[in-house]
Order: C-alpha cells, then structure tokens, then sequence
C-alpha cells in the first residue's frame, strides 16, 4: 500500500511554497500527500500582502479527520502563525506515534512574518519536544539558539542548542551562506554534513543589510526551497528511510529541483518539482 504523508501548512495560491509545495513533493516522492491548513495568503511570487489564520479549534478538527481515516507514517508543519495553532497541533502529536519533522517557518520569502512572539515560545516548549526532526534555516536557528549563525561552527553550536530544547534530530540549513550549499545534521549527539554545489537562480543576491554582513550572508531568488525540502525528508520517512538517508535523499532532490528551475512569475519564483 502506498505510504500516507501529512502537511500541515499555509497555503500559497502561488504554488511555490507552503501546503501547495508540500503535496506537489510527496506525489514526486511517491507517497500520498495529505494536508492540514493553517491559513490563507495573499501572495505571489513577486509580493506577500495579506495572512489570516484559521481558528486553532479547525485546526485541531481537520488533523483530527485526517489521521482517524488515513494514518500517515509521517508528517511535517510549515507555517503555524500563532500560539494558538502550534499548542492545537502539539497536543495532537502528544498523542500520535508517527514522525514530525517541523520547519519552523517564521517569515515568508518577502519577509512577511509567519510566525508571531506567542507562537515562537510555543513552538520551543510545546512542539519541539514532539519533533523527529527540526529544519531551521540560518536565521531560524539564530533565533531559536539565542545567538549568531554565519558559519558551519555556529551551526553545529545552534544545533545542539536546539536539541536542547527537545528535539530528537536538528537539521540546520546553510544555503544562505555564500559557497557550497552546505547543510548540518545533529541526530544522536553526531553530526555530519550534506554539501551540494550552489545552484544559481534568478534573482540570487548577497544580503548588505542584515546581521552578519562580514560574513556574506546570501539570499536565493527560489520560493519554497525549505517546504520543498522538508517534505521531501518527510516523503522518505514516510517511505522507511532512516533519518541520514532521509536527509541525503531529501537533498538531492532539491538540487536538483534547484537546477531544473524554470522562470514563473516576476518575482522569486518556483522551484520546478
């Protein structure tokens, strides 16, 4: 039978990111994707105008239907906006048995924020310790860790940070750094790396005007690379794969959506999945 996968996201009505993104990965992966939405968005590629959070209680509800009927051997969240969604959505996987990963999205490409104070604090004490797997990029684990990441050594020094917090598995993503996209797990109090060459996109520029400027901090022109990622790593523990496999499958394949990129939109356009 085929393996069942769960997102429990935003949507994007672009399709580049969030619930959209996900599902379209899972059918690439061969699972069958499943979804739970969070909110509604009034973006495209190009701006991000509008985000208006579903109530936690439908939430909750629609988890709830999804798993009573159509168990998932695995899942993920993308964008949860508020204490109220995350606590909805923790007090589930208290009782579920089935892997998390959780991309602890707090900002969209533009830089509309996705995940407000209340529900970063939630996020840290309610969810993390339910989590297989977490996903932050550089400035996600700078603010889940309390402090700078601009290179592989503040890397491993947020994950273990992280872990810290609960989580089983950290997955600190380096693609903002110029060089080598290169990402660093830390499962079982060891860590190793999984480098890729950096795939050049439209619209690709190295940050001047954010924290850690000397260090060269870099912004791909591709929307919805970590959605794409993590339910890719999702798809393959859905599928049985152990977590390092997982991972090194999941990145390959984002390479390689890297590489087959097509231009849609005006903006930050689309990984092509």
């Amino acid at each position: 039978m085929i393996p069942v996968a769960l997102t429990i996201a935003g949507s994007d009505p672009s399709g580049g990111a969030g619930v959209q993104a996900d599902l379209k990965t899972f059918q690439q992966r061969s699972v069958y994707g499943t979804s739970v939405i969070t909110a509604l968005t009034v973006q495209n590629t190009a701006r991000f105008d509008r985000v208006e959070p579903l109530d936690p209680e439908l939430v909750g509800a629609q988890l709830d239907a999804v798993v009573e009927d159509m168990p998932p051997r695995a899942a993920k969240t993308g964008a949860l906006v508020n204490a109220g969604i995350v606590r909805a959505v923790a007090a589930r996987f208290a009782r579920f048995d089935f892997p998390l990963v959780v991309d602890p999205v707090m900002a969209a490409k533009h830089g509309r924020a996705l995940l407000d104070a209340g529900g970063v604090a939630a996020l840290v004490a309610e969810l993390l310790p339910r989590a297989l797997l977490v996903t932050p990029n550089l400035d996600e684990a700078a603010a889940l860790a309390g402090m700078e990441v601009g290179d592989l050594d503040s890397m491993a020094e947020a994950a273990r940070r992280i872990a810290a917090l609960g989580a089983e598995a950290v997955l600190v993503k380096g693609g903002h750094l110029a060089g080598d996209a290169v990402d660093l797990l830390l499962w079982k109090g060891e860590s190793r790396q999984y480098r890729a060459e950096r795939i050049e996109t439209p619209g690709d520029r190295v940050i001047t005007n954010r924290p850690l400027v000397d260090k060269g901090r870099y912004a791909s022109g591709a929307h919805g690379t970590g959605c794409v990622y993590s339910a890719a790593i999702t798809a393959e523990l859905a599928r049985g794969l152990p977590l390092p496999e997982a991972v090194a499958a999941a990145k390959s394949f984002i390479t390689a959506a890297l590489r087959s990129r097509v231009a849609l939109g005006k903006g930050f356009g689309p990984v092509l999945i």
